[in-house]
């Protein structure tokens, strides 16, 4: 395909069972949004279902995993324990590494999560996920991002998003970088599946604008999905202008040109994954810059002229 970007609508989510391995899960579905058949070569980004009484068997993937929860509790099983999620609740499943899932038959809701994959999952060459040998049984504990022993686990919240917040007293998390707000045009940004975490190949973070949060025209060298969680925001992908609302999920690929504006009367909240990670340095390509630079050697070339 030759678009760069994809828009997909709240509206036009499909959830599905996914051919092959999942056919021994029980009320799973997996709405896939973006991934081998949408353009992408880097990212596998999906909302999934699991319904009261629904399972996930152990399995692992040759790829790398991270999840944000949306809607609903469930119990996420590792190698490390059993902890109970729930909406707010993120975490990251490096690769090789034995997880399931589950629900509670008592439960009054679906649970729905965020996931993110990378590298791209392959299904055109085969399966790369594996069922492996059922997880040793614990008592699910909720997941409590102040005890150190805890990995590859957080937890957000819209509160955690606000700037005058920031005192260790205050914060949900432990005490280190991971924590930090970056700030700036109206704009919010807070980390959450990073290197810091543990994460290797993609990164996940929550991004916020206030009523005047604008991001100028930019590109990347890696790929961005974004989920809208929270009020409206205006998307230019290479040109063509969408807004974009709850439920909404966008995805832009390496090169294409991007931009955002708050076009709501309060602020807009969305999830935001990249593949690969990106960078330590020029992972940002802003237009103006070398627009600039543009204006800048006209002008010395028309003054250098006899």
């Amino acid at each position: 395909m030759d678009s760069r970007h994809l828009v997909h609508r709240a509206a036009q989510a499909s959830y599905q069972a996914p051919p092959g391995w999942s056919d021994v899960a029980t009320g799973y579905r997996r709405w896939t949004v973006v991934g081998e058949g949408s353009g992408s070569v880097h990212t596998g980004f999906g909302i999934c279902e699991l319904e009261p009484g629904g399972m996930v068997p152990a399995h692992v993937h040759s790829f790398e995993e991270s999840f944000h929860v949306l809607d609903g509790s469930a119990i996420i099983e590792t190698s490390d324990g059993s902890y109970r999620v729930g909406p707010g609740d993120y975490g990251l499943i490096p690769v090789g590494v034995p997880h399931a899932w589950r629900v509670d038959a008592s439960a009054d809701s679906v649970v729905r999560w965020a996931e993110m994959q990378g590298p791209q999952p392959r299904s055109r060459t085969g399966e790369d996920t594996f069922l492996v040998p059922p997880l040793p049984k614990h008592d699910p504990i909720p997941v409590d991002v102040r005890d150190p022993r805890t990995r590859g686990l957080g937890t957000i919240s819209p509160a955690h998003m606000d700037p005058t917040k920031q005192s260790q007293d205050l914060l949900a998390v432990s005490a280190s970088m991971r924590t930090a707000l970056l700030v700036y045009s109206g704009i919010t940004v807070k980390m959450m599946v990073d290197s810091d975490l543990g994460a290797q190949l993609t990164s996940m973070f929550m991004v916020q604008y206030e009523p005047e949060g604008v991001a100028g025209a930019h590109d990347h060298p890696f790929e961005e999905t974004y989920l809208i969680l929270e009020g409206a925001v205006e998307a230019s992908f290479d040109g063509e202008r969408h807004v974009l609302q709850p439920g909404d999920v966008a995805w832009a690929g390496v090169g294409c040109v991007h931009s955002f504006k708050n076009v709501g009367d309060g602020r807009v909240r969305w999830l935001e994954t990249q593949a690969p990670q990106p960078p330590p340095r020029h992972s940002y390509r802003f237009a103006r810059d070398w627009d600039y630079l543009r204006e800048q050697l006209a002008t010395h070339a028309e003054g250098s002229m006899p």
